[in-house]
């Protein structure tokens, strides 16, 4: 669930599995699926359900048979370029990278998804390749995380399904346990990893020269994510079922141990990230989201495939002190493990979309009902997830890898309840993936969900979970060749029979929870619940939770999240925020000094604030003196960002592309506001001189079309004037330097001349290098290009599409439009931060109310992570502003470029792109390792 592809610990976090809502082990009572609907959504009719899921298989076959045409035996597909992605010949995207092991990544995540879609064929081919062709022996370094979860799961799921084909007598009949051979060789080579004083294994390992031999390049690391380390014991218990040797088992085990016993003990809570060693947390904060989220899942998990009750209780524990912390209805919202009262951050990750999901497994619908109708307005808004959005719904981080997570939650919540809502849900989901995310050669990434821009890049969970929760949610029982209820789902959407349970069972089943913690009974209400209880007789049940959260992302000005306890606190007025704060309220200024905050102005007419947490009135007004200082500067921050423009986009739009290729812009200070008018739509034309720098001498070639022109030699503004003069109805101007492109620098934004600009009537645009070379190379190809400039991508034009794939011609030019495409295209982004997140840091670590004696002030010059040092405040008000506009844009006057260009070459030395990068990847190289 936690889905792979980009998580903490140095490599993506977890993705989480279905629950089974299956039978019984010795130890495990869960509620079984009932058609229970809620009135209020109309049932969807079989006919209907039926095309849904053709649909579902249709794109897992555009997908599948793009990746085994274009990328195989290449781990993943690059769809925009499409061609494979091979560890070593793109550049670097940092941990993300870390998934890749030369090993057919794709084709193995997707073993039993060809079994669940009922390609029964396809996947005994499938099978016979990863036997021929995967090679486990690579000197490659590669995250012990992902690669058990996507590869041994891959694996593991391949051999349980392979045997139930044999024993079917249809299908696999040459099958002698060959998989399972496989993934036991890849399990003993994991274990090296786990050679620490703790057990908890090392974040990577080289697959073929294990850990700490100078060959080997790692085993130097000090520090994992819980869910690394957390995340083991469904297949490594697998692996030792299967195969009886219990050593795999035995060490999972080792690890979950290890993390319970370092949870803070006071709240029950654990950290994100932990020392291998020592077993200090290195980041305190906790969440159900990215570097945590599938830790949680497999307490719960393991508990069922294994039916050890100690893996319950652990569960239950831990599952208190979320709803007692961490939830605040709809929201989840992390805090300090040490200080739970207080939140860490004020946003929320993608990755925590796999909790409703969970809960239902636990048996509790209300929240979980609760947080997906959340989630989906987000969705409703922006078409897709985004990777990080903040509590009053803006977008935080703006990429969406098509991550399964909500999927995955919608087929629980549906499969728990019955109500046709979830189809309508998971309908939309489908929609959008084809509208939105569909490209020619598979299904691309979104780089930013506010404008439509695409990423180069197509995950193996994409095809292991997402095609198997939509298809599974619009299937009926006999739509599936096995029953999918005698299997449990790892994280990343792999099947384990639950027969496993009973099999092998070598393994001690001590049970060390409770000399760790006095358990409260009431944590085991849900354990083993029935239909009456999750479903009172109510029929409007679901839709009545759901109701009040219908318009909950499209208020206004919504106010910050306010504790229940801290609000009511002995009656107390709630503490107050940082939103809301004005500096000549009388009554603000008591409240700061009863939080030991000081308001001082400053000679330049602003206002310092500084907490001396000794002078506060109470601890708890300590605290909330150290929470407002927290929103102080996470606010000032924000208010500094939404003085930039968003980005654009420049949509081609004609034939072959059709609207299908998006390309991320940046906006002008200057002319025509893409955001308050209509798109302009228009033919590009090179302008003469291409630099744009006088009058044109080929007027009769711009006018009435978008001119293109080179960057350098003249002020932006005055490019602008002399195309306009010329007839130009916009204009796009593409930078000088070969090979920028905005993957790997931060939006670019342009000036003016420092004089009156209101004369420029038309949009300008700016484009890097390998974006501009995009449209270059159609104009080269077809002569005639047109493209849409706008705030945000457009839909495609469905009936021009239509009327060309009836064209003889089509196969051919659509042929030729892929090449030019593979050409330049946008290539690998680095990692999920690219600059132009730069600004976006996590909120500071708290401190205890000891730590600020020390006068503390705020100042946006001086943002550190730790809150005891200067930082000052400007521009404060109550003002609701929007936030979609977080990113770090360069806003430059342009003088002197180099004119000497050759714009034939497209090409730029690997070595001088990372050099480029290797700035930005410094200095948020801890936002990558753990939060991304």
């Amino acid at each position: 669930m936690s889905g792979a592809g980009g998580r903490g610990c140095g490599s993506p976090v977890p993705q989480r599995a279905p629950w089974s809502l299956v039978a019984a082990t010795a130890a495990f009572c869960l509620v079984s699926a009932t058609s229970v609907w809620t009135a209020g959504a109309e049932p969807m009719s079989r006919e209907e359900k039926q095309k849904l899921g053709n649909q579902v298989l249709e794109m897992f076959d555009h997908a599948y048979g793009n990746y085994m045409e274009h990328a195989y035996p290449a781990d993943e597909l690059m769809p925009l370029t499409c061609r494979g992605r091979v560890r070593g010949q793109e550049p670097s995207r940092g941990d993300v990278d870390d998934a890749l092991g030369k090993f057919s990544l794709t084709l193995i995540d997707s073993l039993d998804t060809l079994v669940v879609l009922n390609k029964t064929k396809e996947f005994e081919d499938a099978v016979r390749k990863v036997l021929r062709d995967v090679n486990l022996d690579n000197d490659v370094v590669v995250s012990v995380f992902e690669t058990n979860i996507r590869v041994l799961g891959g694996l593991l799921g391949g051999h349980s399904l392979a045997i139930m084909l044999k024993e079917k007598g249809e299908y696999m009949q040459w099958y002698n346990d060959e998989l399972l051979q496989m993934a036991k060789q890849l399990g003993y080579k994991l274990l090296p990893a786990f050679n620490t004083t703790s057990g908890l294994p090392y974040p990577r390992i080289n697959l073929k020269f294990g850990i700490r031999k100078p060959e080997a390049r790692t085993g130097t690391e000090t520090d994992t994510c819980t869910a690394c380390a957390g995340t083991l014991i469904l297949e490594f218990a697998a692996l030792s079922r299967f195969t009886g040797a219990t050593i795999f088992e035995e060490y999972a085990r080792k690890a979950l141990d290890f993390l319970w016993e370092k949870r803070q003990r006071s709240s029950n809570l654990v950290g994100v990230t932990i020392n291998i060693h020592t077993g200090d947390w290195v980041r305190k904060d906790s969440g159900v989201g990215a570097g945590i989220d599938s830790y949680y899942e497999y307490l719960l998990k393991a508990y069922v495939l294994l039916g050890d009750d100690s893996f319950l209780e652990r569960f239950n524990t831990h599952y208190d002190a979320i709803m007692r912390y961490i939830s605040q209805p709809p929201l989840l919202l992390d805090v300090h493990i040490h200080k739970p009262m207080l939140n860490a951050r004020t946003w929320m990750d993608a990755l925590l979309a796999f909790f409703p999901g969970l809960q239902v497994l636990k048996g509790d619908i209300r929240p979980a009902i609760e947080t997906h109708e959340m989630l989906y307005q987000v969705i409703k808004k922006h078409n897709f997830l985004p990777e990080a959005f903040t509590t009053d719904f803006r977008v935080h981080w703006a990429q969406h890898p098509l991550r399964p997570e909500f999927a995955e939650s919608t087929y629980f919540l549906y499969k728990a309840t019955g109500d046709p809502y979830y189809l309508e849900v998971g309908k939309t989901l489908i929609e959008n993936l084809n509208k939105y995310a569909r490209v020619p050669c598979g299904f691309a990434a979104m780089k930013d969900v506010r404008t439509g821009s695409h990423e180069d890049r197509m995950d193996s969970f994409f095809l292991a979970e997402m095609f198997k929760y939509l298809y599974l949610l619009f299937a009926d029982k006999e739509d599936i060749i096995f029953d999918i209820e005698d299997y449990i789902f790892t994280t990343e959407a792999h099947l384990l029979p639950l027969w496993l349970s009973t099999t092998n069972q070598s393994i001690s089943k001590k049970n060390t929870t409770s000399e760790y913690t006095e358990l409260d009974d009431s944590n085991f209400d849900w354990t083993c619940p029935n239909t009456q209880i999750l479903f009172p007789n109510d029929p409007l049940y679901a839709q009545s939770i759901r109701e009040p959260l219908k318009n909950v992302v499209d208020k206004s000005c919504p106010r910050g999240i306010i504790r229940v306890e801290e609000s009511f606190r002995s009656g107390a007025k709630p503490p107050l925020r940082a939103r809301d704060f004005m500096a000549t309220n009388p009554e603000h200024l008591e409240i700061l000094k009863k939080m030991g905050v000081s308001l001082i102005h400053l000679k330049d007419g602003r206002v310092q604030l500084v907490q001396h947490a000794i002078q506060a009135a109470s601890s708890i007004d300590a605290e909330d003196g150290l929470r407002f200082m927290q929103e102080m500067i996470e606010l000032s921050s924000q208010q500094q960002k939404e003085q930039q423009l968003p980005p654009r986009a420049v949509q081609i739009v004609s034939h072959p592309f059709f609207g299908r290729v998006v390309l991320t812009a940046g906006p002008a200070q200057f002319g025509l506001d893409l955001s308050k008018h209509k798109e302009t739509r228009g033919f590009v034309a090179s302008s003469k001189p291409y630099n744009g720098c006088s009058e044109l001498t080929n007027p009769e070639a711009v006018m009435g079309k978008i001119a293109l022109i080179q960057r350098g030699q003249c002020m932006f503004a005055e490019k602008a004037r002399n195309i306009q003069n010329a007839g130009a109805i916009g204009g796009i101007v593409i930078d000088d330097n070969e090979g920028s492109s905005s993957d790997t620098a931060p939006l670019f934004q342009m000036a003016g001349d420092g004089k009156d600009t209101d004369d420029i009537k038309i949009p300008m645009l700016f484009l890097f290098s390998k974006e501009g070379s995009i449209i270059l190379d159609a104009i080269r190809e077809y002569e005639e290009v047109e493209v849409l400039l706008s705030d945000k991508a457009k839909d495609r034009d469905p009936e021009m599409e239509n009327e060309e794939q009836s064209s003889p011609e089509n196969d051919s030019q659509n042929q030729s439009a892929e090449q030019v495409s593979s050409s330049s295209q946008e290539v690998d982004s680095v990692d999920q931060e690219s600059s132009e997140e730069n600004s976006l840091n996590s909120p500071p670590e708290s401190l205890s109310p000891a730590d600020m004696d020390n006068a503390a002030s705020i100042s946006p010059s001086e943002q550190t992570s730790n809150p005891t040092e200067n930082h000052e405040t400007t521009n404060l008000n109550g003002e609701c502003t929007d936030l979609d506009n977080q990113l770090q844009e360069q806003s430059e006057t342009e003088e002197d470029s180099n004119p000497n260009v050759s714009w034939g070459k497209k090409v730029q030395p690997i070595d001088s792109i990372l050099a480029d990068w290797n700035e930005d990847i410094e200095a948020f190289e801890m936002m990558e390792k753990d939060e991304l």
